[in-house]
């Protein structure tokens, strides 16, 4: 009998590097780009550079910091690294450093500082405003840029605010805002609108580059279809305990859970300092592998910092060191996401940076 007490983070890499490839294909013959901030969303920005790098000829990359680029550089470096959140005085030096780190040019003031402090043989990115009203250029500002100032970007992009919902308005709205901005004051400069969500919703919003992201990590970024993408992560952990429940008795913090019979359970080593969500307390699903079978059980009580409570009761054979299945092909992140409340790319990020993980590649 193995006794185990960290949780584990499974990465399929073969899947991910399908990923890539299948959505490269959809969005052909836009250039595909990876989007690896946050650490990949969690996975490893190190290992999926090098693997979408060596394995799929991505050569092109987009993080939200130039700090995060500094360690990605040199495992990708015929590639660039386009910085979403830009540049200024606290990554200037990043910037002179490695020349693959290329800005995102998302206001005026980023621009005339990127223009007191421009890096020779570097051309930036400029974002614009479409409708999401976040980071970007307006059209009134827009209209202040001479004739060279339109001419100096490698790129002009923009975001989606409703991709993942096919026939939401914002989205034939947002095309025609950034077809418009594009023919009057880009008309040359090759364009990116899409991140994952938008391959799916026809050529049109492909245009020149599109930027991969949580589709590459498997979660369902067109969630009016089935998922076209293979499962990336897989989430377990072990049973430190098993015991007898009486009749009557509560589970966990604040006594939320009252068993109405018998009940058996299990004291798996995992919890919200893990990054599980609180709000899986009473609802969250559990499963087991057993004699090839896959056994659905159920979080009883409140997800605590560092276990869960589970009802095994149904899973005969049950010991301490067996694997309890937080996520996995046949339960995905996007189900923990619906379950929970929030969204999979949250909980990815959440689980995936957290240094208690025993993390193994595949």
């Amino acid at each position: 009998m193995n006794i185990l007490t960290r949780p584990i983070l499974e990465f399929n890499l073969n899947n991910l590097l399908d990923n890539y490839n299948v959505l490269a294909k959809i969005a052909s013959p836009a250039t595909p780009a990876a989007v690896v901030k946050d650490d990949s969303y969690g996975v490893g920005s190190a290992i999926v550079v090098q693997a979408l790098y060596e394995k799929a000829n991505c050569r092109n990359f987009f993080i939200a910091h130039a700090v995060e680029g500094e360690k990605l550089a040199s495992l990708a470096p015929n590639a660039k690294f386009f910085v979403l959140q830009g540049i200024g005085d606290d990554s200037i030096a990043l910037f002179k450093k490695i020349p693959q780190l290329v800005p995102v040019i998302s206001s005026p003031q980023m621009l005339k500082f990127w223009q007191d402090n421009a890096i020779s043989g570097v051309k930036p990115v400029i974002q614009v405003e479409t409708g999401l009203n976040r980071l970007g250029f307006r059209e009134d500002e827009l209209k202040k840029l001479t004739p060279q100032e339109r001419e100096m970007f490698c790129l002009v992009m923009s975001h989606l605010a409703c991709g993942d919902e096919k026939d939401h308005f914002m989205n034939a709205h947002q095309i025609e805002t950034f077809e418009y901005i594009k023919k009057t004051y880009f008309p040359k400069t090759p364009a990116s609108l899409s991140a994952s969500d938008g391959v799916f919703l026809g050529e049109n919003f492909h245009q020149d580059l599109v930027r991969l992201g949580a589709a590459l990590y498997g979660i369902n970024t067109a969630p009016y279809r089935p998922n076209q993408m293979k499962n990336v992560v897989t989430v377990k952990a072990p049973v430190l305990q098993i015991a007898h429940l009486p009749k009557g008795d509560f589970v966990g913090y604040s006594a939320t859970y009252r068993a109405s019979s018998d009940r058996k359970i299990a004291i798996v080593s995992i919890g919200y300092g893990d990054g599980l969500p609180r709000s899986l307390s009473n609802i969250g699903k559990v499963f087991f592998k057993k004699d090839g079978k896959i056994i659905e059980t159920r979080i009883i009580g409140r997800v605590s910092m560092d276990n869960i409570i589970c009802d095994v009761t149904n899973v005969d054979g049950l010991q301490c060191g067996d694997i309890a299945y937080l996520a996995d092909d046949f339960y995905t992140l996007d189900d923990v996401a619906l379950d929970a409340g929030t969204i999979s790319y949250e909980i990815m990020s959440r689980l995936g940076k957290n240094p208690r993980f025993d993390k193994r590649y595949i």
